[in-house]
Order: structure tokens, then sequence, then C-alpha cells
């Protein structure tokens, strides 16, 4: 009696079909993991650094002096010569002695008007007194003209040296000339101790 072989029986392509199918619907019964949360970063605020209060300093072209812009009030003489030593030149200073020169200066310009009208109004007197007292008025308005034109010279210089930013220096020695004499003579170029040397020049080259 010949023994057959049994032919064992291959699964047939349906039959995996399936299984794969119910391999899928059980994994997508199992539930999803949960994805932490993450923290909310809490948004900084953005600090800006505070502007920088415009400076309205200047250098006025000497060691450790600093020009500042006037503030537009007027100052007396009083608070002028209050002021201390590190203030010297200033820019409330320097305004002062802007506007006292240029008062200076208009109130010499009308009265050198005033001198050119007399001296073209000349009139001939038949008295020799009269006529003699006039020509001394004349000579006078001369002389007064010289002088004004002479000191509205040095107003222009000095407003000049404003410009500049040199006034209130001694021209000579470069050291300050000084408050007081600046008040009691806007237009001066040269500290006291410079004058007086000048002054003795002066006086000996008189006496020869």
């Amino acid at each position: 009696m010949t023994k057959h072989k049994v032919a064992k029986k291959k699964p047939s392509r349906l039959k995996k079909f399936a299984a794969k199918a119910m391999k899928l619907v059980k994994s997508s019964r199992k539930p999803a993991r949960k994805s932490k949360p993450m923290a909310k970063l809490a948004a900084k605020p953005v600090v800006r650094p505070a502007a920088k209060p415009a400076t309205s300093l200047r250098n006025s072209g000497k060691s450790g002096i600093v020009m500042r812009a006037s503030s537009g009030k007027p100052h007396n003489e009083s608070e002028i010569r209050r002021m201390p030593e590190s203030a010297y030149m200033n820019g409330v200073q320097i305004e002062f002695f802007r506007q006292r020169l240029l008062q200076m200066r208009a109130e010499v310009v009308n009265r050198e008007v005033d001198v050119k009208e007399r001296l073209h109004q000349r009139e001939s007197f038949a008295d020799p007194a009269d006529r003699a007292t006039a020509e001394e008025e004349h000579w006078l308005d001369l002389r007064l003209r010289e002088r004004e034109s002479l000191l509205l010279r040095k107003i222009d210089e000095s407003l000049q040296r404003i410009r500049e930013r040199e006034y209130g220096f001694c021209e000579v020695t470069g050291e300050p000339i000084g408050i007081p004499r600046l008040l009691a003579r806007p237009t001066a170029t040269v500290c006291v101790d410079v004058k007086g040397q000048n002054e003795q020049i002066e006086s000996q080259f008189r006496d020869r």
C-alpha cells in the first residue's frame, strides 16, 4: 500500500489580509498618548533705554571753561557778581555782556548822528564872542565824534570776540579779565595787571 504524502495547505491570501486588518483594528483602539502641555512663556516686557536729555553745552575754547546756553531770563549786575568763579564766562554772563554791548552801540550811534547834524548846521555870527563860542563848540563836536568812533570800533571788536569765544580773557596773558572790570568797562581786552604795566610805560614816555 503506497503512502500518499499529504500536502500541507498554504494559507490563502485572503486569510493573510484578514489577519493584518485585525492587527490594525486592535492598534487603533489603544488610547493615544497625551502630549504634555508646553508651558507658556511669559512675554518679557521690552525695556527701552531712556532718552538722554539734550544738553546745550559747548566748549568755549578755554581749558576748563564751558559755556551753557542762556535760559533767556535777563540777569542784573548783582546776579552776575554773585556767580562763582567756576561759572566765569558761561552762557548767562556772555549773553549779559552781549546785550550791554549792543545797548552801548545803539547809544553811541545815536550820539554820533546828533554830532553830525550839529557839524552840518554851522552858523556864521557877526559878534566875535558868539563866533568864538561857535568855533569852540565845533571843535568839541569834532573831538566827541572822534571819541565816539573809537568807542564804536572797540564795541564791534568786543562783539567779534564774543563770536570767537574769546571775550572776557586777556589778549596778552590769556587770564580772565574779571567780572568787576568788565562791568566797569565792557570793552576791556586786557586784565588789570597788564593795564597797569601799560599805563606805567606810557607815563614814563610822557615824562621824557
